[in-house]
């Protein structure tokens, strides 16, 4: 048995830092490399930026063959020299942050050679995408919800591939392709009603390609199948999916996630919504060929090489095992998908809600004055302001974390202080609508980045924390579900402290692979990382085991709803709360996602300040559903049967189900 036990928490251990390593290590940094750049003409500006931006200039004849390029998807952005002043040509849609780095690269190389520049933005973003992560969200429940459709099909009918298995699954696709694109397009406003159904055969397609393709694999390789396609395309391809452009990934996660679904289903949402459909080739083949190997192997092999039945053998002599095909396992699997269709439109409703539209509100910030500059900054940008004596009473407050930014106005210019390890966001913002005002009242201001503990080098945008909490959620409720799987039983005396003894090195592993294998915060808080890494892990697992004793295999499913599909949404992540919708903003304090965020992040950056109520919710999920897990060993009450090959299904499950970024 301590074999078995070792062996399921290993393989999850193993997984769970798999897929920290991937996410951290292909969006930490969001660094341009080998990004398309169209120039027509020589220009010592850019010989300046391509020393230290990496980019393929690509050379047009003129400006209109520039935006021709533009208009088909082939470039991040273009620089126009001329006589005078010099042009550079930005293209948000193609990417957001890719964007910022190019205007502010190509402005500080302008201002030290003198040379006049212009700034042009073709392609920008909508005020429902301002950030330009729809592609990515929508990603989401067409990746999983095509993925889960497989697995819960084969829990249903113990099979992977039957003749009537590919209409089946391709009709879940449809379905479930329409119901996403009402969910996302006219019912949240994530894009232009106009782009409805040019996105409705993508979504199909996107959603068939992982569908079939997951049920081919589970046909080929078994059991194991499902946990290769939770591998390569939830874990390796959903982290070289590029949401946030294809060329801010490092060059080998670039060439990784051309040959999975994800990249190639980003690049065709992100191409239909905002470049008409142009540059789509490629994606549409890779995603066409998907489905169509997926289908041909489920068709072939259910027909002409059908698998052995798995139905448990009947009791009475000379008896036999019920077939596996009729109305029984067409009903199994028809539910399976209406649970797997649910999954998806919650997925598809919590995170595109919480995050197509990030807009502060209330954003905490203080000030040692009135100020003209602050006033007409706010006509745009909800700030709850504090007023506070002096500077250093406000870098106080920056230091314990309860300030976005400041204005401190003087006598001949104005500084205003961003703190770019609270956001991510916030910073741009508030340099942005603070640099219009001044302008406006022709008041000089300086904008000063401040904050206790500065970003590292690998960490430039803050993102570590945010990309790790995911990991973290989804290995808790995996090692209870393991743990259940490989015992066959949802109590035991041991229960609790495997799961603990699995939280306290599962915990030591990600730091380990994070702090100083990516360097993704500062050495020296390896110790107190440890211990909250542990906490956030132990407190997700300890909640899924005691709902699993109540609820049976329903107790995953309901962890994953209240963890996954509901706390992580609301967590803020590396935006902040204030960009959260206020429905997100009320719900996040009670929910372990947002309270593990915080403890994380402000235990690293700002000293541990701001922690308290943090830690006591943490604690709570920890503490009560383990006295709960004790007394229901304690009295002994009935057990749910667990059959460990379903429940090793199910495990595998649950191993994607954790959003991306």
């Amino acid at each position: 048995m301590m074999k078995k036990i070792l062996g399921g928490l290993g393989v999850v251990l193993i997984l769970q830092s798999l897929f920290a390593l991937c996410l951290v290590s292909a969006l930490q940094l969001l660094v341009l490399r080998n990004v398309p750049f169209g120039v027509t003409g020589a220009s010592p500006v850019v010989n300046a930026v391509t020393e230290k931006v990496s980019l393929q200039t690509l050379s047009y004849a003129d400006e209109p063959a520039v935006l021709e390029a533009i208009d088909q998807s082939k470039l991040y952005g273009a620089y126009l020299p001329g006589p005078r002043t010099d042009t550079l040509i930005v293209v948000p849609a193609k990417s957001f942050f890719g964007r910022v780095e190019l205007e502010a690269a190509f402005d500080d190389a302008a201002k030290k050679l003198g040379k006049p520049l212009v700034v042009k933005t073709v392609k920008p973003l909508p005020k429902s995408d301002r950030l330009g992560g729809v592609a990515g969200l929508l990603l989401i429940p067409l990746l999983i919800g095509g993925y889960l459709a497989a697995v819960l099909v084969l829990k249903a009918t113990r099979t992977a591939a039957a003749p009537w298995h590919v209409a089946m699954l391709v009709g879940y696709s449809a379905v479930g392709a329409l119901v996403t694109d009402l969910i996302a397009g006219p019912g949240i406003g994530a894009y232009d009603n106009s782009r409805f159904w040019p996105l409705l055969p993508c979504f199909i397609l996107i959603a068939g390609a992982v569908t079939l393709a997951a049920a081919a694999f589970q046909r080929l390789f078994g059991p194991v199948g499902t946990l290769l396609v939770a591998t390569l395309f939830i874990i390796v391809g959903g982290s070289a999916a590029g949401g946030v452009g294809i060329s801010l990934l490092p060059s080998y996660w670039q060439h990784i996630g051309a040959i999975f679904p994800p990249q190639q289903a980003v690049t065709l949402l992100r191409n239909v919504i905002y470049f008409d459909g142009n540059n789509i080739t490629t994606p549409l083949i890779v995603l066409g060929l998907y489905a169509l190997v997926g289908g041909i192997v489920i068709g072939y092999l259910g027909r002409w090489r059908p698998a052995k039945s798995r139905t448990a053998p009947s009791h009475r002599a000379g008896s036999t095992a019920a077939p596996s095909s009729g109305p029984r396992p067409l009903v199994r699997a028809l539910v399976a998908l209406a649970i797997a269709g649910v999954m998806q439109c919650l997925f598809t409703a919590n995170y595109i809600s919480s995050a197509h539209e990030p807009v502060a509100t209330n954003m905490p910030f203080g000030a040692t004055g009135r100020s003209p500059v602050l006033t007409a900054a706010q006509k745009n940008l909800s700030l709850k302001v504090t007023l506070y004596p002096d500077e250093s009473a406000v870098k106080e407050a920056i230091d314990q974390a309860k300030i976005y930014g400041a204005l401190i106005p003087g006598p001949t210019s104005n500084t205003l202080l961003v703190v770019p390890t609270l956001s991510d966001v916030a910073p741009l913002d508030l340099a942005g609508n603070f640099e219009v005002a001044a302008e406006k009242l022709r008041q000089p201001l300086h904008v000063q980045p401040y904050a206790p503990h500065p970003l590292p080098k690998k960490d430039p945008f803050g993102l570590v924390e945010s990309l790790m909490l995911i990991p973290l959620l989804v290995g808790g409720y995996m090692s209870a579900t393991m743990l259940r799987a490989t015992t066959g039983t949802s109590v035991g005396r041991w229960r609790l402290p495997a799961l603990t003894g699995f939280a306290i090195v599962a915990g030591l592993l990600v730091n380990v692979v994070v702090c100083f294998w990516l360097q993704g915060y500062p050495s020296q808080k390896f110790w107190i990382v440890w211990p909250i890494l542990s906490l956030i892990i132990a407190a997700v697992a300890v909640v899924a085991a005691v709902l699993q004793k109540l609820l049976g295999a329903a107790g995953t499913l309901v962890t994953i709803i209240v963890v996954v599909l509901f706390g992580n949404p609301s967590s803020g992540g590396a935006n902040g709360v204030p960009y959260l919708p206020a429905f997100w903003r009320a719900i996040g304090p009670y929910l372990p996602p947002r309270n593990a965020y915080l403890l994380l992040r402000n235990s690293i950056y700002f000293d541990g300040h701001g922690t308290t109520q943090a830690l006591i919710v943490l604690l709570l999920y920890l503490v009560v559903p383990a006295v709960a897990l004790l007394l229901l060993y304690r009295f002994r009450t009935p057990d749910t049967h667990v059959t460990p090959q379903t429940e090793a299904e199910a495990t595998a499950m649950t191993v994607p189900i954790g959003g991306l970024p």
